[in-house]
């Protein structure tokens, strides 16, 4: 996850907390509502960015297994 993908989670779930908070003192519901909305999307978007580190993992982790396999036939075909 880029800093600026943590960075704009980060705002959102922040932002979103300070909508929900003020719109419960205040009594305006539909600024709780937005608020809400707006942490989700921040964490939505923080479990986004999780899920791209994973896959990249995985991607590489496939990749070095390949090569592997390539140098041990490689390999293997040069000692016939």
């Amino acid at each position: 996850m880029t800093l600026n993908d943590k960075l704009d989670a980060t705002k959102d779930k922040t932002s979103g907390k300070i909508k929900e908070t003020t719109g419960k003192v205040t009594g305006d519901e539909k600024l709780e509502a937005k608020g809400k909305a707006e942490g989700l999307l921040g964490k939505a978007k923080e479990g986004l960015g999780h899920l791209k580190d994973k896959a990249s993992d995985v991607a590489e982790d496939v990749a070095d297994k390949f090569n592997d396999g390539v140098d041990s036939a490689k390999h293997k075909k040069d000692h016939e």
